[in-house]
């Protein structure tokens, strides 16, 4: 069933639409008769009428829709094209034609991102011409995308009907790719529709002339809001939002979303917070094709550990040679270059394969973007660079490796195949363990029952505050009282207090107490006409290089040389993207590595590039890089734990997999849904814990290090731990497992939830997690700039400035405004505290615990995951796990 909806402040009813009547406008008269013309109005998914507007049912709509008018060419237009609109798309077009701002909720291919900006092509379409001598009119409708890809993918697909239909209307984009000169010239003589990122935004209100450049602003279109408004960049961008709306006070936004758990929350997002509680008009549209998902059940291995999915290569490949275009999905870019790697390597047909990943060069990134938009290619390796809405071409086919860690991020990817919304996705998960078949079959159902699981908004950062306030000041003088009530409009500050308000600004001006007597942090100075502004025009310069929220590990070019020259001889040819400093740092001269699709001999580094050449051969490492796993979601966390606990549900799984939980049965035993499981056992000369949580990689690692802390108390002498998002492992030279029985200590006090007060702040007070996280917040909030004119500091030098810092922040002000956004970040971020926390409260009285005489089956994969881990010491020898002798241990067969 269709469904559609208007909702403002009080609940609306939903209209229910018929699944295959049309579309009918009511005359401009009003009255509404079954055999009324349709009026094709709509730039969407251009499908046969579907849907019946049952006008009566809802007075207000019917209003609305009769005031819907359209200039005569989009008519001349859908006419010749026999083409017609979809509903939800019509009544977007007169919410916004009403003056009201509007949240669309609505599958892949339901053409949101064209409905949203019918309002404005209508509106410029009817608007007179410049007269001679008239001012220069500034942007009409801002689109803001979280990527450069998307914004480019969108101007391509809205200049055809534009000037198909003859409109003369201006749409350029704008992003980091954006050449300078081109950027300047949009300054100076702005387009009407610009299309953009949220760090662009941010530079353009931190200008000057940001209120005269804003000043004919319209419509703020914001595409895939929920993956925007979950992080920093959202808060940046909700401050900007703002902004925008103190300069024009009517500015109206068109939110547009494919999957969010609360609607609500986006609703609030989007408009002004005074009064607190409003929201947005709400359209959902519900229905369309469901996908058609699988799982790979090979006839190979299913490997116990390891998220490179080897074992699969032939069979992904066979699937592409049945495909036109096959879309890949990885979740890291290291995934992503291994899997492109063994995929030419079983390449035969020499199908065209391509890669893509945030590291590489932007050229190549659009390279590979026109080749897809020209369907020139059969697959495409990818990260999350490709898995928001762009609609590449003949797509008709997407695999995602290894586990999506979150049900609505498979929808989101899975939307990639075919793009449309009468048809089916077709989809095919390739997990890369065992594990990873539990979650990919959670995920499957989750999907079919249309389950969300989206994060929920948090409270803005207060380092992200830090740097919007100095923004306002590069761009004008700024009275506190004024700033502070705008800035409490954006939903994530709308609870923001005027005195931690006041420490920001302070923290802008001094840089805080402990820092207040160095010029250098002196950035904003109150003048004696009441108004803030910029110490000197050097700040603003210093602004404008570091905008912006993500936070990029330390890397170094990547640049072609001849063989052997070790870049003395040459500044070298061309480069291929960016690699992390810290896996550079690991290799030595001649070593290869994969990169870009290709082997690479590592010749040296100079300055701040790292030079290479090609390398025959195929045994090479493959670059790390920090910032691209994703935590699993809660969701499906719980659905594992459910899958487990039900015996009838391993039907649906490969039977080796199914296997392998009934070995577990008989071995030891399996947790239930709201247990923790907790299996002791020794191996060779060391004894092993292994719990079972199912929260997250993040949440098992800070379990463990504050396990660790408290076994050591306890006399355990525990030696070191691993976690992995489904269980963690820790090995000790004292028989834990006797202790235990003992209740020296008991599990129960081990488990506490008192381990979230002393211990974490002791553990914390010597972390370099905490001391990383400030780094990031220092950064963000302008504390310290990475980038200079001419010159930007080196991943060590930053660190180096940042560990100072801190070091003198907790000695001398411990309660400083950025060891307060620290903490707050390290709750939800690196510790995952409130999961932690979460978990700890579920299982108070739930532990089950299995004293074993020999490692069980469900215990191999993680103990598989230590033979991976840099272990030093006495430990050495018996850590390293051979897979085979494990696995017969595990299974009795030894």
């Amino acid at each position: 069933m269709f469904q559609l909806g208007i909702a403002a402040l009080r609940p609306t009813p939903l209209i229910r639409l018929g699944a295959n009547a049309p579309i009918h406008l009511p005359p401009q008269g009003g009255k509404e008769t079954k055999r009324s013309p349709f009026v094709p109005i709509l730039l969407g998914d251009y499908a046969p009428p579907r849907y019946l507007w049952r006008v009566t049912e809802q007075p207000r709509l019917t209003e609305q829709i009769a005031a819907v008018r359209l200039p005569e060419p989009f008519l001349q237009w859908f006419a010749q094209r026999g083409w017609s609109p979809r509903a939800h798309q019509v009544e977007l077009l007169a919410t916004a034609q009403a003056g009201q701002s509007v949240l669309l909720i609505a599958p892949t291919g339901a053409g949101k991102t064209l409905a949203g900006f019918l309002p404005s092509l209508t509106e410029l379409a009817g608007r007179p011409g410049k007269r001679p001598g008239q001012a220069r009119r500034g942007i009409h409708t801002l689109y803001i995308s979280p990527l450069k890809a998307l914004a480019v993918d969108i101007e391509r697909n809205l200049g055809k009907p534009v000037e198909e239909i003859g409109l003369s209307i201006t749409i350029e984009t704008r992003t980091g790719d954006t050449p300078a000169h081109k950027r300047q010239r949009q300054k100076l003589a702005p387009p009407e529709i610009l299309l953009t990122t949220p760090e662009q935004l941010a530079l353009l209100i931190a200008a000057p002339d940001a209120r005269r450049f804003f000043e004919d602003l319209h419509y703020v279109v914001l595409d895939e809001l929920h993956s925007l408004v979950t992080s920093k960049r959202g808060h940046l961008l909700s401050l900007g939002l703002a902004r925008l709306r103190s300069f024009v006070p009517g500015l109206q936004t068109i939110g547009l979303s494919a999957t969010v758990a609360e609607p609500d929350e986006l609703r609030r997002w989007l408009v002004s917070q005074n009064p607190p509680g409003s929201m947005a008009e709400l359209i959902v549209v519900t229905g369309g094709a469901k996908p058609e998902i699988s799982i790979l059940d090979s006839e190979e291995h299913v490997p116990w550990a390891g998220h490179s999915a080897r074992y699969a290569t032939p069979e992904i490949y066979n699937e592409i040679k049945r495909h036109k275009t096959t879309l890949l999905f990885v979740n890291t870019r290291s995934q992503a270059e291994l899997l492109f790697q063994e995929l030419w390597r079983v390449n035969e047909d020499t199908l065209p394969i391509a890669l893509h990943h945030g590291s590489l060069d932007v050229a190549q990134r659009r390279r590979v973007e026109k080749a897809m938009g020209e369907n020139a290619l059969r697959a495409i390796v990818a990260t999350s660079t490709l898995d928001l809405g762009i609609d590449w071409g003949d797509v008709d086919l997407v695999v995602h490796v290894g586990a999506p860690k979150g049900a609505s991020r498979l929808a989101q990817r899975i939307g990639r195949a075919n793009h449309r919304m009468d048809e089916p996705s077709k989809a095919i998960l390739i997990p890369a363990n065992r594990f990873e078949v539990l979650e990919c079959r959670a995920a499957l159902d989750a999907n079919y029952l249309g389950a969300q699981d989206t994060p929920p908004l948090v409270n803005g950062g207060l380092d992200v505050l830090a740097q919007h306030v100095l923004g306002c000041a590069c761009s004008a003088p700024f009275h506190a009282d004024a700033l502070f009530e705008e800035v409490r409009t954006a939903a994530p500050y709308a609870s923001l207090d005027r005195p931690t308000f006041d420490r920001v600004i302070d923290f802008v001006a001094t840089g805080g107490y402990a820092l207040k007597n160095y010029e250098r942090y002196a950035r904003i100075r109150l003048n004696k006409d009441g108004l803030w502004r910029v110490s000197n025009p050097r700040i603003a310069q210093q602004y404008r290089l570091n905008v912006g929220t993500i936070i990029e590990v330390p890397a170094l070019n990547v640049r072609y040389i001849k063989a052997g020259s070790k870049g003395s001889a040459s500044r070298g040819g061309r480069v291929l993207g960016k690699i992390e400093e810290a896996f550079l740092e690991t290799l030595t001269h001649g070593d290869t590595f994969m990169f870009a699709g290709k082997v690479l001999r590592f010749e040296g580094i100079r300055e701040n590039e790292c030079f290479v050449s090609n390398a025959p051969g195929s045994d090479a490492k493959v670059p790390y890089y920090g910032g691209g796993k994703f935590p699993l979601s809660t969701y499906l966390a719980e659905q594992v734990r459910i899958m487990l606990d039900n015996p009838q549900r391993w039907k649906k799984l490969p039977e080796q997999v199914a296997d392998w939980l009934r070995f577990q049965a008989d071995k030891s035993v399996l947790p239930k849904r709201d247990d923790l499981l907790i299996e002791t056992f020794p191996r060779g000369n060391r004894f092993y814990l292994v719990a079972y949580p199912f929260e997250g990689r993040l949440a098992h690692q800070t379990l463990g290090m504050l396990l660790t802390r408290r076994l050591d108390r306890a006399g355990a002498r525990p030696l070191g731990f691993v976690a992995t998002d489904y269980a963690l492992a820790i090995w000790s030279l004292a028989d834990m497992g006797r202790m235990f029985l003992a209740k020296k200590p008991s599990l129960s006090q081990l488990f506490d939830q008192d381990m979230l007060g002393d211990d974490l702040e002791a553990w914390l007070a010597g972390s370099w997690l905490l001391k990383r996280t400030f780094r990031n917040c220092a950064l963000i909030s302008g504390l310290i700039e990475k980038r200079h004119p001419g010159q930007e500091k080196s991943g060590r030098q930053v660190t180096v400035s940042t560990d100072l810092i801190y070091d003198v922040l907790r000695s001398h002000e411990p309660d400083h405004i950025l060891l307060q956004a620290t903490r707050a970040d390290a709750a939800t971020g690196l510790l995952d505290v409130s999961r932690l926390a979460e978990m700890l409260s579920r299982i108070q009285g739930r532990i089950v615990h299995k004293h074993l005489e020999q490692i069980s089956p469900l215990a191999v994969p993680i103990m598989l995951e230590i033979g991976k881990m840099p272990v030093h010491g006495e430990a050495d020898d018996t850590l390293l796990m051979d897979a085979a002798t494990l696995v017969e241990e595990a299974m009795g067969t030894k």
